[in-house]
């Protein structure tokens, strides 16, 4: 899917702007040039966010039900707060003594399998995957990787080159093999595992030693794809017979939003060797990081030094403590699997009652819905366009994902409501209604 096919972006003409906003259009494209792409047909212009909300300059409210950034909320007070006060303390790197590094780094490593000993700091999940590589090319001494067909895991000049998602504008590294997302309705999950042992097969027999087998844990650019758990089992099982490493993303699905799980690899009862974390991590600052096997971290030590003058800064460990803090006092992974329920529960009764709704996936609140011809029942990325788009005039934000662009992807912060997911299914069957 090219940056130009999102049916979430802007393409001049496709919709009339104020003139505000078309000055604002005009000289961000002159100051930002043209990598940068926005949101929807009638780009929004936000200034404020607040739990679920996002206000536009004329103080319109808009249901958030995309950025999962913001995962315990925009703007929550305690995050805030944390943020506010280390800033006004101290704000420097690692490699003075201080314990905000090291009580963030116990505190994720107890979410984590016991295999999982370490945690490196970085400040976004482009940088985690991109250690990842470094580490898992020193540990295996090879440099293969294997990704999903429509996967994304970052914008290095090492992780593009794994993202098939970014386009055919950013080519794949002749290291990289793609192998079919695990959709059950092809039979996907039962073949995952041997489509990655294949892939495998073929870097070996292009002389390229495999290293990584790496996923996004909920698939989300390959459209969200969770069911049946378990089978992540069998697929990691695959790589490391050839060699190589079990790398679980958890970027998108981490951190809870799940709900039956803190990270989505918990979901399929599979220890990974490695475990990249971003984006919700800081609730809006930026930090991440990437958990792994000790013995991982002293073979690479061994040979390198790592700094990162930014990863796990005093600033950024208040913010994800202060995050951690939110999800586990107000309940947030639980709160989640039971809002997520009640969310696709609606979507699926709409889907009844109109034909262009078709299969909802997910777990907790992170949920893929297929949008489809309403005669032929094949992917309509269009009919997913006009759908986007009517909700952002309808003051709902979401997004589309996958390689035909024809899945909703829905995936609101974490403090959503029954009502606001009631909300959101009554401005959609508004929005479905006008479409026909």
């Amino acid at each position: 899917m090219t940056p130009e096919a999102m049916p979430n972006a802007f393409r001049p003409g496709a919709a009339t702007l104020s003139d505000t906003e078309a000055r604002l259009v005009e000289r961000r494209q002159s100051l930002l040039g043209p990598a940068y792409r926005l949101f929807y047909e009638r780009p929004l212009h936000v200034v404020r966010g607040e739990g679920v909300w996002l206000f536009d300059a004329e103080g319109e409210a808009y249901l958030d039900a995309y950025n999962n950034v913001a995962s315990v909320g925009h703007c929550h007070p305690h995050v805030a707060g944390a943020v506010a006060r280390q800033a006004a303390t101290l704000a420097t790197h690692t490699r003075y003594l201080h314990d905000g590094v090291l009580d963030l780094a116990e505190r994720l490593l107890a979410t984590m399998p016991p295999a999982i000993g370490h945690v490196m700091f970085t400040c976004t999940g482009s940088e985690a995957n991109d250690l990842a590589l470094r580490i898992a090319f020193q540990a295996t001494a090879g440099t293969g990787v294997i990704v999903t067909v429509n996967a994304y895991h970052g914008v290095t000049q090492a992780v593009a080159a794994m993202s098939p998602s970014l386009g055919a504008g950013v080519p794949l590294g002749a290291h990289v093999r793609t192998v079919p997302a695990p959709d059950p309705a092809t039979g996907g999950d039962i073949g995952f595992a041997s489509a990655v042992a294949e892939a495998a097969e073929d870097l070996a027999r292009h002389g390229i030693r495999p290293a990584a087998l790496i996923v996004d844990t909920i698939f989300s650019s390959d459209g969200v794809f969770t069911d049946p758990p378990g089978f992540l089992v069998a697929a990691a099982a695959a790589i490391r017979a050839a060699g190589g490493l079990f790398i679980a993303d958890e970027v998108q699905p981490g951190f809870g939003r799940t709900g039956e799980a803190m990270w989505g690899f918990e979901r399929h009862g599979v220890v990974p060797d490695m475990v990249s974390m971003g984006k919700p991590m800081g609730n809006g600052y930026p930090v991440a990081a990437l958990a792994l096997r000790p013995d991982l971290a002293e073979a690479f030590g061994s040979q390198a030094r790592y700094f990162n003058t930014f990863g796990g800064n005093a600033v950024a460990a208040a913010a994800a403590l202060a995050v951690l803090e939110v999800i586990e006092a107000e309940a947030l992974q639980g709160h989640a699997l039971e809002v997520g329920r009640h969310f696709r529960d609606g979507l699926r009764r709409l889907g009844s009652r109109f034909p262009r709704l078709g299969e909802v996936r997910g777990a907790g609140l992170f949920i893929g819905l297929d949008v489809l011809d309403p005669e032929s029942r094949t992917p309509d990325a269009a009919g997913a366009s006009r759908i986007v788009n009517g909700l952002r005039e309808a003051r709902v934000l979401i997004s589309a994902t996958g390689p035909r662009a024809h899945v909703l992807k829905i995936r609101p912060p974490l403090v959503f409501s029954d009502a606001h997911a009631d909300l959101f299914l009554s401005r959609l069957e508004s929005v479905l209604a006008t479409l026909g």
